[in-house]
Order: structure tokens, then C-alpha cells, then sequence
């Protein structure tokens, strides 16, 4: 699947989110975790990737079958600020 440099630029951000599981990104992108992990290999600096994989394995909210049903949403309130 080929993705332009928009897309790309959205699943890094959503994949940097504690709040956005992987799900979210597959079901909008079509990448799974391993896809997801990948783009974020190529369009990080390794010094940068090793930090969201340590961040990322240790969220249980990565992942819908982990997260607690007290999540109820993929993001912060003050995510999205309007202009």
C-alpha cells in the first residue's frame, strides 16, 4: 500500500498517541502493528524509535483487548485545539 506523505505523517502522530491503539491506525490505514512498526522504523531516527517502542510496548491502551473499559476514547480532550 502506498501512502502519501500526509498519511505517513498522521500514523506517526497517531502512533506517538498513548491513546490510539494500533487498531485505530489498521482500521483507517490499513496497517497492522508490524506495518505500523515498520514506517515507524524508516521515518524515525533509531534514537527516536527506540523511544516509541519502549513508550508503546508499555501502554496497555496501544491495544483494544488490553486497555481498560474506563478508556472510552481514542484521545485527550485538549488534543485537538481549534483555532
Amino acid at each position: 500500500m502506498l501512502l502519501n506523505a500526509d498519511e505517513q505523517s498522521r500514523i506517526v502522530e497517531m502512533a506517538w498517541e498513548d491513546r490510539t491503539p494500533f487498531e485505530a491506525i489498521e482500521n483507517q490505514f490499513g496497517l497492522n502493528e508490524q506495518a505500523v512498526i515498520r514506517l515507524m522504523r524508516n521515518h524515525l531516527k533509531s534514537s527516536s524509535f527506540r523511544l516509541w517502542r519502549k513508550r508503546a510496548s508499555g501502554r496497555k491502551t496501544k491495544h483494544l483487548m488490553l486497555r481498560s473499559a474506563k478508556v472510552t476514547r481514542g484521545y485527550c480532550p485538549t488534543q485537538y485545539k481549534q483555532r
